[in-house]
């Protein structure tokens, strides 16, 4: 049995829960670790990870973390007033350069962000799948975590998780009435009135304090440095891969944009950066420098060295910071979501002091189980078969082209229809363009939110891109979905035919239901 890490302020050691770099377990585990078992017992000792952390008491989470509506109509309503109070603010994407409002309703809310550690994640792709893998990580070395992520693919209590679940409604409802009072208070004080997102970011580190976690893992919504969950200092914090998306908010060059992302870097703390573009990574390097922060880089600390095509997803060796990891089943498909899960191992790893206190692995059995039972709604998720729907919320170029590369690799579909609602503000052409080699036709439409783009307009370039004789137009969502699926259906050479629905991820969120899924 090899060394505990970390020993407790009183100099006691508990039982095991790291291992040293060593031989793999015997096959018969690893299928036990593709069948996703993942029953644990509760009461293992506890991981310190600096101090003496509280041990969880819930099991692992359940399906696959996307909330129905409440089923109780009293429940359902008093949710509804709140979704409607919380909108009839500032959208979340409108940004003011400030932190004055959510420093407020911190400052009135006794600064519950300050209560626990966190892992604070930026980047322009992979944010939301690597946080559900810091998480699904963190839990598995019985830690109470919460997750605060953006957007929401179907239901707005998705957003905040505690132990790698949605919290109830009831919840949701109840923490927001609690902060309600100190919101209006922060309203009457300032120039403008807390956003949406502010409201939300307040609400989700509240509900982490009231819980208690252990660790929170917190998404940004956009950027960095004035992004509302900017009022927490991340003890690691990770930079997922940037590319362009909000070029007319946060910069019109990877480097611009990676110069706001980096104000999440803070003063002592270790920094895990995916692999990005020069200029960016320039820019991400020198800020580390200037605060003293430790950098890991993907491709140089820690990586991806091995990676095979599996049933139902991939198998992975990952190298971490403190050694080699093989035979990692991830149930999720795509290169991108094997870089992902290197990013996410190697900020549990610094979290836990890897790599700068201890030169050892984590606990290899732990880690598959982890992975194994990771999920990601709406990233390259099948949802039906026969034919076979697979949903994906890529919005930008670059996304897409992840996505498209994902696709071809893990499904070889011999025809693929795709069908394609976006939001007007997004880079629509660079999009289209991206998905355009795998489409053999492309159904456009739009989804029911405000910015969503028309679908004329979306027609119209899709028509440039590909050629009006692979354009359909389906206003309505349920009616494209309808048509792709009677497109893929049709018989003969193209029997091996599926569906591919992207663009948003509210398009995604509401495909999602119109197919049975919550």
């Amino acid at each position: 049995m090899s060394e505990r890490p970390l020993n407790d302020d009183n100099g006691d050691t508990g039982p095991d829960e790291f291992a040293e770099t060593g031989a793999n377990g015997p096959a018969d585990r690893f299928d036990e670790i593709v069948e996703a078992e993942t029953d644990r017992d509760p009461d293992l000792a506890v991981i310190e990870a600096g101090s003496r952390t509280l041990r969880t008491q819930a099991g692992p989470p359940q399906g696959d973390g996307v909330p129905a509506r409440p089923e109780d109509p009293e429940v359902d309503r008093a949710l509804r007033e709140v979704e409607a109070e919380l909108a009839d603010r500032w959208g979340e994407t409108k940004i003011d350069p400030s932190l004055a409002r959510v420093e407020a309703l911190m400052d009135i809310l006794g600064q519950p962000q300050r209560s626990y550690p966190a892992i604070h994640i930026t980047g322009t792709n992979g944010k939301t799948s690597t946080a559900r893998m810091v998480e699904a990580l963190l839990a598995a070395f019985d830690l109470r975590t919460g997750r605060y992520t953006s957007p929401h693919v179907q239901s707005i209590t998705e957003r905040i998780s505690l132990d790698g679940a949605p919290i109830a409604a009831e919840r949701f409802i109840e923490t927001y009435r609690d902060i309600e009072p100190y919101v209006r208070m922060v309203d009457e004080r300032e120039e403008h009135r807390l956003s949406f997102f502010e409201v939300l970011t307040g609400m989700a580190y509240a509900a982490f304090a009231d819980a208690p976690v252990d660790v929170a893992v917190v998404e940004v919504g956009m950027g960095g440095t004035w992004d509302a969950t900017n009022v927490v200092d991340g003890s690691v914090a990770v930079v997922t891969p940037i590319a362009l998306d909000h070029t007319d908010r946060l910069g019109s060059t990877p480097g611009d944009i990676a110069a706001e992302k980096a104000g999440i870097i803070k003063s002592g703390a270790t920094v895990v950066l995916a692999q990005q573009p020069v200029d960016a990574a320039q820019v991400l390097l020198k800020h580390s420098v200037e605060v003293d922060a430790t950098v890991a880089r993907e491709g140089m600390e820690f990586g991806v060295t091995g990676r095979e095509v599996a049933v139902g997803g991939q198998l992975l060796t990952l190298r971490g910071l403190g050694g080699e990891y093989e035979e990692v089943f991830l149930p999720l498909y795509g290169a991108h979501q094997a870089h992902n899960a290197a990013v996410a191992l190697a900020a549990v790893e610094a979290f836990f002091g890897i790599g700068s206190q201890h030169a050892r692995t984590l606990d290899i059995d732990t880690v598959r189980r982890a992975f194994a039972s990771v999920t990601s709604p709406g990233r390259l998720e099948v949802v039906r078969r026969s034919p076979t729907v697979v949903l994906d919320a890529a919005h930008n170029p670059a996304g897409a082209a992840a996505t498209a590369d994902g696709v071809t690799e893990a499904f070889g579909f011999s025809r693929l229809i795709g069908v394609v609602g976006t939001s007007a503000e997004k880079d629509v052409r660079g999009v289209l363009e991206a998905f355009e080699p795998i489409f053999a036709e492309v159904v456009v439409t739009r989804n029911s939110t405000p910015r969503a783009m028309d679908v004329d307009e979306l027609a119209a370039l899709a028509v440039e891109v590909f050629g009006s004789e692979r354009v359909q137009v389906e206003p309505r969502l349920d009616d494209a979905l309808e048509a792709a699926i009677t497109l893929a259906e049709e018989e003969g050479e193209y029997a091996g035919a599926g569906v591919l629905v992207t663009g948003s991820v509210f398009t995604v969120g509401e495909a999602r239901l119109l197919l049975g899924r919550g």
